[in-house]
């Protein structure tokens, strides 16, 4: 009986570790809930009353066949006690009916640079450890690239949030894919490792940028994309080339990150614990150093760090800590009422002037 009982254990924590780590790429985050579509008049739409519906800023929302983008809440006509209106942007993709159910999504844009922003840019293949991965690539005239990488229920499309941005300033931008992402390869198992091995990706798309002319390379990374780039700033070959770091809630402890996923897929209390052991065995996550839990030891390129006290999925807490032992090189911007990598959503104008003072010293 122990024997089965040990075997049953086995198996729920591989159920309860596959509903965090297997997930679809752009599978919705905790910071994510549903709501509904009440009416939409005038440049406005009105919304179910959530605390998703009534946080500062502007978002993107996503359903089935359904992209727009969402501004400030309003005090618009149609506003009740169960519903909020907010300012509607713009509707790139299918129709906000009444009744259709959409998430609120850091991605403000849909489509491509081009036909989102107006901006030149080449659909381009960066070689990697499994295959080719789909990039964006913004040309400007530095030799400086900024390389992007998306986190956890996003893609490449949340770089559309900051190019404008950086294309006034003439830096080239590539927001790469990496491995679980659409039209990247399969990573074995099909699991995520919360950027354990997917660094690799966004390391063969540092030396893609050299091979195309960057002198120099700013790592710009959200989530899990932020946990790349800093095992990049560590381990990289190509580190020497690496001139500066934008961290943009980064994930820097894995097992409270899992856990948070984990409860968002509706695992049970119980096998959560589970999860985590199952999670660790198939993938190694913890078993060796990290360059998440060695940060910011080491570090000798300075980093913006963007974060947030309403972040469930990776404590801002930790985040704190890391800025108060290397006030040196390492900056906070934290952002108030904004959830998990979705800084610039919540105040695109704070989060752009702190932007700006971190990286003219680097153009």
């Amino acid at each position: 009986m122990i024997g089965v009982g040990a075997a049953a254990a086995v198996a729920a924590g591989r159920y309860a570790s596959d509903a965090a780590l297997k997930a679809p790429p752009r599978r919705p985050l905790p910071s994510d809930p549903k709501v509904t579509v009440h009416a939409t008049a005038a440049g406005h739409v009105t919304l179910t009353r959530s605390l998703a519906s009534l946080r500062p800023g502007t978002y993107g929302l996503r359903g089935p066949g359904v992209h727009a983008a969402v501004g400030p809440v309003t005090e618009g006509a149609g506003r009740t006690a169960d519903t909020v209106v907010r300012r509607l942007l713009r509707v790139d993709r299918g129709d906000l009916t009444p009744g259709t159910r959409v998430r609120f999504t850091p991605e403000v844009y849909a489509g491509d640079p081009g036909t989102a922003l107006g901006l030149d840019h080449r659909e381009v293949r960066v070689p990697g450890e499994l295959g080719h991965s789909p990039a964006w690539f913004v040309p400007g005239a530095r030799d400086t690239w900024v390389i992007c990488a998306h986190g956890l229920g996003t893609s490449r499309a949340q770089a559309m949030n900051v190019m404008p941005f950086l294309a006034e300033r003439r830096f080239p931008v590539l927001a790469i894919s990496y491995r679980g992402d659409e039209g990247a390869p399969r990573p074995r198992e099909g699991l995520g490792h919360l950027g354990d091995t997917e660094w690799r990706d966004l390391d063969s798309a540092i030396g893609f940028a050299l091979r195309g002319g960057a002198g120099r390379v700013i790592l710009y990374g959200w989530s899990t994309g932020a946990t790349m780039a800093l095992r990049c700033v560590a381990d990289s070959r190509h580190r020497m080339r690496i001139s500066g770091l934008v961290l943009d809630s980064p994930v820097l402890d894995w097992q409270v990150t899992l856990r948070a996923l984990a409860a968002a897929r509706r695992t049970p209390a119980p096998l959560v614990p589970l999860a985590v052991r199952a999670a660790q065995g198939r993938t190694g996550l913890g078993r060796a150093k990290t360059a998440a839990a060695d940060f910011p030891r080491g570090l000798d390129v300075p980093a913006l760090l963007l974060h947030g006290p309403a972040d469930t999925v990776a404590p801002w807490g930790i985040s704190r800590a890391v800025v108060a032992k290397r006030p040196d090189l390492i900056s906070l911007h934290a952002v108030p009422d904004a959830p998990h990598a979705a800084m610039w959503n919540a105040d695109p104008e704070g989060y752009e002037e702190a932007l700006r003072r971190f990286i003219t010293p680097l153009m």
